[in-house]
């Protein structure tokens, strides 16, 4: 029986201290996560030390991802495209066959980076299919529009139709999650429906929208109208979501990413989290049952 695992995002700079301290909750799966650069990551090391830490329990390794501008390469981002090389070639140590991060933008609108991105990530598609790893794009704006930003092109569905366009892989795709398209307003559960074959990893991150704001004030007042939240305290029916996920045959992982919980912050993180967990396995249809035979 293949299940949907449970999980979380663990910085992998601090995989080592943090992962045995976490995995008695009963986590199921582990995306390790690098900011802009892995140079001062040893990752052969680091891929040893974790499966000698996940050995004795049924723990994967999700995914690797690397969070940088790899197309413009400048300034702190210098590393972001090495990194990802890196992370493609080291995956299969790690036992996951995906690599996932931004895809970087170059400045000006989003059409002013597809040339740039089908040059960075055709090259890196075809790096990867041939180590048997697939590559998935968050679906976060940073902060960024169709015509400005700085990190990321792949937060909005025409972006997608465009970039798949550019790069016609079949091991390219998503890092999807419900929230990233709640706060543009976006209604996430037909887009899962239309997209999942595209969609190779969840992040498990919800959103709370404050309608009453959004009616009275706008989106563009003085008070805020939608925050992030940890699955259980917001929005999204995840029953509906694991359930698309099942009929189409999904069989990634649903990766927490906490730390931006507007009431399950500082010292109420792991609390957050777990209720988290324990909420998507509920969502899950609770512990595997053989039937009779």
């Amino acid at each position: 029986m293949k299940q949907i695992r449970i999980g979380t995002l663990v910085g992998g700079g601090d995989a080592v201290r943090v992962l045995p301290q976490i995995i008695p909750h009963g986590f199921e799966s582990f995306s390790l996560t690098f900011w802009q650069s892995t140079k001062d990551a040893d990752l052969m090391e680091l891929s040893k030390r974790v499966k000698e830490i996940t050995a004795e329990h049924d723990i994967i390794i999700s995914s690797l991802g690397i969070f940088g501008n790899p197309l413009t390469g400048a300034g702190d981002n210098a590393d972001t495209l090495a990194s990802w090389e890196r992370l493609i070639d080291h995956a299969e140590a790690f036992g996951t066959n995906l690599v996932a991060g931004f895809t970087g933008r170059m400045p000006g609108s989003i059409d002013e980076s597809l040339p740039r991105f089908g040059e960075v990530f055709g090259e890196l598609s075809r790096r990867a299919e041939a180590k048997g790893v697939k590559l998935a794009f968050e679906n976060c704006d940073m902060g960024g529009t169709w015509k400005n930003g700085d990190w990321n092109i792949a937060h909005n569905p025409t972006a997608w139709e465009m970039m798949f366009n550019a790069v016609p892989a079949a091991n390219i795709g998503l890092q999807w999650e419900p929230c990233h398209q709640m706060v543009s307003l976006i209604d996430p559960i037909p887009q899962l429906r239309k997209w999942v074959d595209k969609i190779f990893n969840v992040h498990g991150k919800d959103a709370t929208i404050a309608w009453d704001i959004v009616r009275e004030y706008g989106i563009h007042g003085p008070k805020e109208f939608v925050w992030h939240r940890t699955p259980g305290f917001g929005d999204t029916n995840w029953t509906d979501i694991i359930t698309i996920l099942r009929q189409a045959g999904y069989e990634g992982s649903i990766d927490i990413e906490g730390w931006h919980d507007p009431v399950y912050r500082g010292e109420l993180e792991m609390t957050g989290q777990v209720h988290g967990l324990n909420y998507l396995k509920k969502c899950r249809g609770g512990d595997f049952i053989p039937n009779p035979e």
